[in-house]
């Protein structure tokens, strides 16, 4: 590592910190990794070679120095348990001189032969198991380290975990340490019911297993196909003098052992197992994301001890993210609704992580600029999260002596105006809101969503009627006429006749509604409740300062602009108007207003699955006392709602966050309400 200057250090030092436990949190807490081991791995490396020049800096926080938590926190329902033997992470390197200085170090530190255990690392989410007098006592998480949470009345319904051993010789009590992870197989059939019930399907098999382990229904768990392998033995005075050893034992008495492991009498041995097993890891029926080498005698393993983070007497090679090479045919410049620009690669069909690839988004021009992309290139792809293509790469030496570099358009593909680029934003926009047809159409499906005006518009009726020269402002889809919906192809007077139901029926939309689907820029659902709660009125709403509108909760700079922009326009004040007088909703109704309590104030709630009243009515009552919607679990939420078939997506979120999860009747309790 190139040495850099003190105060230079310092500073990187402490992005990295920060940026690692948001990393560390994402993957143990949220499930939801936003970046790849290698990425993660890659940070974590630099951040133990520049503490190692600037050793001053070096704290005892530092993420170099304790492996990541997925406790569960606060108001959860897990207990958490000290763990009896500190359960630490591995060292891992992509390096294959590495190993060789793993071997060296261990030669140099003790004074008899030894040999290695070769183990395949399944990717999953680690768990301890306790037997005492043969039977399974407690089920621990990794959490911290020090402390896991109890995930015992879960772990019980995992088939290959037993609940009583059988054999000879089993210790009075021990540990034994392993992972819980979720085959292709149940992977697949998890995310397809998920997607049938219109669920957010989970990006990769250790997420869905690392979730599924923290469900609040434990019966739940058998549906979920987890499996387990255990691979380290713990306990008092154990008559084991190698690991190997130890594992046959536990497999005798019914313990699910790996049958890939592997005994080694060299580091040589050792880099052929990897060797060998980093191509046939691809038929395997679970993920697997590197080997794990430990030294096998016992005695040894306690003679080289541990750091404050991992044992010295263990590693493990991680396997490189699966890439493929393939060339960059075209980029295409889609237009988004709010004028936004992205960059989309068209690549050659390649064969990727089980799928075939075709697209991956280039998302800004920083981006394209950063990889110096080329048409013509070869470029390395890979799947973020193991679901989203991404470019990483460009193989330069298979660069064509014709390749160009593309450039990025000056003005917009669709209409032709000259993009914009906010100083604030890495993206480019075009700002010909009101004649760039992608961004008036994008509007009008907005407009007509489910949770905006629920008009029976999708986009092919949208288009429809825009290339008819039908619509062209939002106002205009309350002008037509039966005559020009059924001159359009396949429309018969039923059709035009629920069209024409359903803009009437959006006359009785409430304010907040309304104002969210005007499509304001920056004006999410959640915010657009808050400015209709707060002003009252449209008209409130457009005469508010810059300042009156600072002063509103989690409304910045950004989010006042946009509304101001918005009001100052002729468009946007005539687009009110016309929707005025069309009948449209544009103040909170009197009913709304009357708030029953503040009993809530302050406090945001989530609310799935089903209750004896409907969702809205459930939404109106959280108003009713003062309290804000939200539509995800977040750090934010006060509690998560939970009626009859309530989401296990957002149940095992609030699990994870530490976010109480309450019924109708607790939530009543909660307002008062008999």
């Amino acid at each position: 590592m190139a040495k850099i200057g003190k105060a230079a250090a310092k500073e990187r030092i402490d992005f990295l910190k920060k940026e690692l436990e948001r990393q560390n949190y994402n993957y143990y807490v949220l499930n939801q990794p936003a970046i790849t081991d290698f990425e993660f791995d890659l940070l974590m490396g630099e951040l133990q070679g520049l503490e190692k020049l600037y050793p001053e800096f070096a704290t005892e926080d530092s993420p170099t120095r304790h492996v990541g938590s997925d406790l569960s926190g606060a108001g959860s329902d897990f207990v958490q348990v000290p763990h009896r033997y500190p359960m630490l992470s591995l060292g891992n390197t992509y390096a294959r001189e590495e190993l060789y200085e793993f071997d060296n170090r261990i030669r140099k530190a003790v004074s008899t032969p030894y040999s290695f255990s070769c183990e395949l690392k399944f990717d999953g989410t680690a768990i301890c198991l306790t037997y005492r007098d043969g039977r399974l006592l407690r089920a621990l998480t990794r959490g911290d380290g020090t402390k896991g949470d109890d995930v015992t009345r879960n772990v019980v319904n995992i088939p290959a975990i037993p609940r009583q051993l059988h054999g000879e010789g089993i210790p009075e009590e021990f540990e034994i340490r392993g992972e819980i992870y979720m085959p292709y197989a149940a992977f697949d059939r998890l995310n397809a019911a998920r997607t049938e019930a219109e669920l957010e399907p989970f990006a990769n098999p250790r997420n869905a297993a690392s979730g599924s382990l923290k469900l609040q229904n434990p019966a739940e768990m058998r549906t979920r196909g987890l499996d387990c392998v255990l691979y380290h033995l713990l306990g008092e005075n154990l008559p084991f003098k190698t690991h190997i050893e130890a594992l046959e034992a536990a497999r005798s008495w019914g313990l699910p052992i790996s049958e890939y492991s592997r005994h080694a009498g060299t580091i040589e041995e050792a880099v052929a197992y990897i060797d060998e097993w980093d191509t046939r890891r691809k038929t395997l029926p679970f993920a697997t994301d590197g080997i794990v080498i430990k030294v096998n005698e016992l005695e040894l393993q306690r003679q080289l001890g541990f750091t404050a983070k991992s044992p010295r007497w263990a590693t493990a090679w991680k396997f490189k993210p699966e890439q493929a090479l393939t060339p960059l045919l075209s980029i295409d410049y889609q237009v988004g609704r709010t004028g936004a620009v992205t960059p989309v690669a068209n690549l050659e069909p390649v064969q990727l992580s089980g799928t075939v690839v075709k697209r991956a988004s280039l998302h800004n021009k920083d981006q394209m600029d950063l990889l110096d992309i080329h048409i013509g290139d070869y470029v390395y792809v890979e799947k973020g999260g193991e679901i989203i293509p991404k470019i990483t790469g460009v193989e330069l030496s298979k660069r064509p002596a014709d390749a160009r570099r593309p450039e990025f358009p000056a003005c917009c593909p669709d209409c032709g105006t000259p993009l914009v680029r906010d100083e604030d934003e890495a993206r480019h926009y075009c700002p010909n809101r009101e004649s760039c047809p992608v961004q008036i159409k994008g509007r009008f499906i907005h407009f007509a969503g489910r949770k905006a005006m629920d008009i029976l518009a999708g986009e092919a009726t949208i288009e429809a009627l825009y290339n008819k020269g039908y619509i062209h402002t939002l106002p205009d889809l309350y002008t037509l006429t039966r005559e020009q919906l059924v001159s359009l192809d396949g429309w018969q007077d039923k059709s035009a006749d629920n069209f024409l139901a359903s803009l009437q029926a959006s006359r009785s939309v409430p304010f907040e509604r309304v104002l969210y689907a005007l499509g304001i820029r920056h004006i999410g659902e959640q915010t657009a409740k808050m400015l209709a709660r707060h002003f009252g009125s449209i008209d409130a709403l457009a005469a508010a300062s810059r300042e009156e509108l600072l002063q509103i909760e989690d409304i910045g700079e950004i989010v006042a602009d946009s509304i101001l922009a918005y009001f100052a326009s002729e468009a946007g004040r005539d687009t009110v108007r016309r929707l005025r007088e069309a009948g449209l909703q544009m103040a909170v109704s009197e009913d709304a207003q009357q708030r029953l309590s503040d009993t809530l104030a302050g406090k945001t709630v989530v609310i799935s699955g089903n209750f004896s009243i409907s969702r809205e009515a459930m939404k109106g009552l959280i108003e009713a006392h003062g309290g804000k919607n939200a539509g995800s679990v977040s750090g934010k939420t006060a509690w998560l709602l939970a009626g009859e078939k309530a989401g296990p997506e957002k149940l095992r979120k609030a699990e994870k966050l530490g976010i109480p999860v309450i019924d109708e009747a607790q939530f009543y309790q909660i307002i008062g309400k008999e």
